[in-house]
């Protein structure tokens, strides 16, 4: 049987986008929980409060960029502020719509974020990303929304 992830939070403000991608997630049955966020700075409260609940703890996290009040950026800098066992229990990628090379070189420069990908998220590019990331495989019944 092969493994699946427990928990993938998106952080996005687009609910549109939060939908679809949740939806490729669910239908490639690559995660038990999905966690959908419109904004950065509910994502980290969220983090932030669970602390100590490992079952509900993204192991990945999908983050765009551009939004508005606090950006996938400033984001990236409030979460190098949080519990050391926190960070290194989620790989951060950051799905942006952007196609910015200079995007990609300040994400490899922070080196907080795993990977940067460009929207809107595949059954084929989630499975890299597990692959990559987890060193496992998603199972085979995967259906494409």
């Amino acid at each position: 049987m092969n493994k699946k992830l427990n928990c993938i939070m998106l952080v996005d403000d687009n609910p549109d986008d939060n939908f679809y991608h949740e939806r490729v997630i669910t239908r490639s049955n690559a995660a038990d929980i999905v966690i959908p966020k419109e904004s950065a700075s509910d994502a980290l409260e969220y983090l932030r409060s669970q602390k100590n609940n490992h079952n509900t703890h993204p192991d990945l996290i999908f983050l765009d960029i551009n939004m508005p009040g606090m950006n996938g950026w400033d984001f990236l800098m409030e979460y190098t502020k949080l519990d050391k066992k926190l960070q290194s229990r989620a790989v951060i990628v950051m799905l942006t719509t952007s196609e910015n090379p200079d995007d990609k070189m300040k994400a490899r420069a922070l080196n907080i974020a795993a990977d940067f990908k460009t929207k809107p998220l595949t059954k084929e590019m989630l499975e890299k990303i597990i692959i990559k990331h987890f060193k496992q495989t998603i199972p085979d019944q995967i259906i494409l929304p």
